[in-house]
């Protein structure tokens, strides 16, 4: 062999090997680019003070525009309801037709009908963050499976009067904001349990509507988001 292919040989393989994690990147950021589903890493980090659905929409957003995915209108999966001369608002008419897939390009739903029917496919496995990583569930240490949502099953807001929604997602004390299970599971075997959008009520020491009393309830202050174009 001459000199100058002992040296070829292994810049040729260093460039092999150097060039792997970037073609990865290249993959993974391609298919999240694709996304237009996922459960939100992080919350805004006030408990349920999200700053109104704007605020919950710019975290959506901006968690997506750090995967690559930002092109998109992105919308929280919330619902508001009626006060101070405001109609409600559903979180089933604001998140676009779909189908809606997740990071790793597996369909969750079809359609708003699909979504909020039995045969959805949102479970702990296709739950993905915007990174395309898995969320904590029930069994996990910490467990982060409690979704804010605001919403009764059928994607529909609650009516006026006995707060869901820790005052339209601008309280981080007083009040109550309905939540789902995104891994389907509970404690116990039953509907609620297993409802990704309509599982049960925040609560806690601190009022209900704080990071701490949704940490302690197995929530994190996270969101579903949605790409509605």
């Amino acid at each position: 062999m001459t000199r100058y292919g002992k040296f070829v040989q292994p810049f040729c393989l260093a460039l092999a090997v150097s060039t792997v994690p970037m073609l990865a990147a290249t993959s993974a950021q391609a298919q999240s680019a694709d996304m237009t589903f996922f459960v939100t890493s992080s919350g805004p980090g006030k408990g349920a003070d999200l700053g109104g659905l704007d605020g919950a929409d710019a975290q959506c957003q901006k968690l997506a525009q750090s995967a690559g995915a930002g092109a998109k209108t992105w919308r929280a999966y919330l619902s508001t309801q009626a006060a101070d001369g405001k109609p409600a608002i559903n979180a089933r008419d604001r998140i676009g037709k779909g189908p809606w897939q997740n990071a790793k390009g597996v369909v969750v739903a079809k359609d708003v009908a699909d979504l909020h029917s039995p045969a959805n496919n949102l479970t702990k496995q296709t739950g993905l963050s915007e990174k395309g990583e898995g969320t904590n569930g029930a069994g996990d240490s910490p467990n982060r499976h409690d979704i804010l949502t605001g919403s009764q099953p059928d994607g529909t807001a609650f009516p006026a009067g006995e707060d869901r929604t820790c005052k339209n997602w601008t309280s981080s004390t007083q009040g109550a904001a309905m939540l789902g299970h995104f891994d389907r599971r509970g404690l116990r075997d039953d509907e609620p349990s297993k409802s990704w959008n309509s599982s049960h009520p925040s609560r806690g020491s601190e009022g209900g509507c704080s990071q701490a009393d949704l940490k302690s309830t197995g929530g994190d202050g996270l969101l579903y988001c949605f790409a509605a174009n």
